[in-house]
């Protein structure tokens, strides 16, 4: 079994609470103060979770650099007051930095009992292929 710390438990406290207030700040038409706060405690919970070391690794790795500088500068525009193109750039960023790990989290996802009948459908697949990712792929 896996050992969690007491500093990652804050860590996916913060990042839970940082991807509420993303979702509230969306649902709230774009609330440049909820968006600016997920963003925040986001970051905080990942740098927890994972350790300050390792984070920045994952950001600042030279073929990541494009996802990063949207990453970042998607949450510095949504703090300058610019919400919705804040997000937008932001969108991307984020779909950059992690579509390498996607085809590994549908793949797990497909062994989900019930969201693995969904996945497995001929109509997810063909939208998972065109998207780039690979549901039938083994490694975890």
């Amino acid at each position: 079994m896996i050992e969690i710390t007491d500093l990652q438990k804050i860590g996916i406290g913060l990042a839970g609470f940082g991807v509420s207030f993303l979702f509230l700040g969306v649902l709230f038409l774009f609330d440049k103060g909820l968006l600016a706060i997920g963003n925040i405690l986001f970051l905080s919970g990942l740098g927890c979770v994972t350790g300050l070391e390792r984070t920045f690794r994952f950001f600042f790795q030279r073929h990541k650099f494009k996802g990063t500088s949207a990453f970042f500068g998607g949450i510095f525009v949504v703090l300058m007051g610019y919400p919705l193109i804040g997000m937008i750039i932001e969108s991307y960023g984020f779909f950059a930095l992690f579509s390498g790990f996607f085809p590994v989290a549908i793949g797990f996802l497909s062994r989900v009992p019930i969201l693995g009948s969904l996945i497995n459908r001929p109509f997810m697949q063909r939208l998972i292929q065109k998207l780039g990712g690979d549901a039938n792929r083994t490694t975890v």
